[in-house]
């Protein structure tokens, strides 16, 4: 049975910590530890930002988090510079599996969809730099109902954007929280574990599927 599958974007299809790159003039061996709590600070932002029903999208989040960043690293960047460091979220690369696992996946009859809590714009836009967007069948943005994953509302978008009976919809994610969200929402889950000293969040709540890339994936759904 051909299915339908979302596909986180950050961490999922590419890597935000390759801003490190582009952060190695401003701190130097501090950049991969910049990236990361800028990741998860901007994360944050959008979990808080959904509880509170005070919605920004995520490009907000994110500019917000890197003004926290630097606060913490007792960095000063201009306006502009600040804005040419948020321009390279655009151009990060996607992991070497992703357009060969998005082909298989596809070549084997299942609409792939990204879905993100970025806007759609931004997504487009970074997923067409990144090579991916030919293999996707569209991009759906949380930016539609001005809220944010894990909010169970988002994950049955997924399903009534798509056309899709829950049984058939399937969400995968690097990250363990919206691989949850997914699960209690009454989706089929992926876990892409790409870090195998990262562990799944012990909610009681498991994925249908842990695998290490997207190739994989394609080879465990083929058997589903």
């Amino acid at each position: 049975m051909n299915k339908v599958i979302g596909f986180d974007v950050y961490g999922t299809l590419v890597d935000p910590l390759e801003m490190g790159q582009h952060l190695q003039q401003l701190i130097g061996d501090k950049a991969l530890e910049f990236a990361q709590l800028w990741h998860d600070k901007k994360v944050e932002y959008a979990f808080r930002r959904g509880l509170m029903q005070q919605y920004a999208d995520f490009a907000v989040c994110t500019q917000q988090a890197l003004q926290y960043c630097l606060t913490v690293y007792n960095l000063t960047l201009t306006a502009s510079a600040q804005q040419q460091l948020l321009a390279k979220f655009s151009q990060l690369s996607a992991f070497e599996d992703v357009i060969v696992g998005l082909a298989l996946l596809r070549n084997q009859g299942h609409t792939l969809v990204a879905f993100s809590n970025g806007p759609e714009l931004a997504v487009r836009n970074l997923m067409h730099n990144a090579g991916v967007l030919p293999q996707l069948h569209d991009v759906i943005s949380v930016d539609d109902l001005q809220t944010f994953k894990p909010n169970p509302a988002v994950y049955h978008y997924l399903i009534n954007r798509t056309q899709t009976d829950p049984t058939h919809c399937w969400m995968v994610s690097s990250n363990p929280w919206d691989v949850i969200g997914a699960k209690a929402a009454g989706l089929n889950t992926a876990w892409i574990q790409r870090d195998s000293k990262k562990v799944f969040d012990p909610w009681g709540i498991e994925p249908d599927l842990t695998v290490s890339n997207l190739i994989e994936l394609s080879e465990q759904l083929e058997a589903w």
